[in-house]
């Protein structure tokens, strides 16, 4: 990465995901494992046109990082009731996640990296394009 920014940080600022080839795919990839790697948990917002595919990102986040699988926040509304764009908001200190109609979003996948021991290696990450985790086995 020595040519330059990485592929990871170019993405701050954008409103919403870019398309990028596998071998970008893979490049971001490698960047983001690295980056979260000195975090202990993670908070995760997914901008997506629907409650089902912010679901399903969420899902191919957890799988790909092995994470314990979120629960839908019971205070909040029942993803079948919900039409439309939307923002789903992941915390995994808690455990839970909650989806809320939101438009005018721009559509991607950010995580947001948190170590109490050391604040200087916090960051957000993204927005990350909402299928990057969708195929990776």
């Amino acid at each position: 990465m020595a040519d330059g920014p990485s592929l990871l940080a170019s993405l701050k600022g954008l409103r919403t995901a870019p398309e990028l080839s596998s071998a970008e795919q893979g490049q971001l990839l490698e960047e983001l494992t690295q980056a979260m790697a000195t975090c202990e948990w993670f908070t995760v917002g997914v901008m997506a046109p629907s409650a089902a595919l912010a679901v399903a990102t969420l899902r191919a986040l957890e799988q790909r990082f092995s994470w314990e699988t979120l629960e839908l926040d019971p205070a909040g509304e029942e993803l079948a009731t919900i039409e439309g764009p939307v923002f789903l908001k992941a915390n995994q200190n808690n455990g839970r996640f909650l989806v809320r109609r939101e438009s005018g979003l721009g559509q991607g996948l950010l995580i947001t990296g948190q170590n109490p021991v050391d604040p200087s290696t916090e960051d957000t990450w993204g927005p990350l394009p909402l299928a990057l985790f969708a195929n990776d086995d």
